[in-house]
């Protein structure tokens, strides 16, 4: 049976990353894919002649030696500023968790972290003990309420911070554990003051 030319450019069952966009996940965070993406089959014309070898494989490696690509340098997280004074930074950084699960967010993505007073929810679960508290942070599967200067806090894609007082060490520690987004409820002129460059 003889080929269609347009018959091999079908790319569907070209094994590989999907381009359908993971539900959990915003656009301006994308999924990093180990190794090369799928490359264009290559195709040769009707009647061509076998004299130029096998087709490569779209999996074959490159014949040409090439120097290993340098991965890019990793970008820090996306910062959205949410003007609040310092006892309203609470509320913002409740407001702004309500936002992100209603655009899609998983909770399990969520850390909201406070420099002053805890928050509410955190005071309550505390309450009943630390193993417990612990628990649910190491479970992963709900927003998360801990002090910005918590060291057992490990870091999650979305980090909300609201600077409701304390001390200036304990915003600096909170963009650490941002992975993709790092949302900061207070004063734009000391949280503008104690970000990294480049943040």
């Amino acid at each position: 049976m003889p080929l269609i030319p347009e018959e091999p450019q079908i790319h569907e069952s070209v094994p590989g990353p999907r381009a359908v966009p993971n539900p959990g996940r915003s656009a301006q965070t994308p999924r990093p894919v180990p190794g090369p993406g799928p490359r264009p089959v290559p195709t040769r014309p009707v009647g061509a002649g076998s004299d130029r070898g096998p087709i490569p494989s779209p999996r074959a490696p490159r014949a040409t030696a090439t120097a290993p690509a340098t991965p890019a340098p990793a970008a820090g997280p996306q910062v959205q500023l949410i003007p609040a004074p310092a006892q309203g930074a609470l509320d913002a950084a409740d407001e702004a968790v309500d936002l992100l699960l209603d655009t899609g967010r998983e909770p399990g993505e969520i850390l909201v972290l406070t420099t002053g007073d805890p928050h509410p929810w955190a005071a309550h679960e505390l309450s009943f003990g630390e193993a417990s508290y612990w628990a649910q942070h190491d479970a992963g599967d709900d927003v998360f309420y801990a002090a910005a200067d918590a060291t057992r806090v490990k870091p999650r894609p979305v980090v909300i911070l609201a600077v409701n007082g304390g001390g200036d060490e304990a915003v600096t520690a909170a963009v650490s554990r941002a992975g993709a987004l790092l949302v900061v409820c207070g004063d734009p002129q000391r949280v503008n003051a104690l970000l990294p460059a480049g943040v």
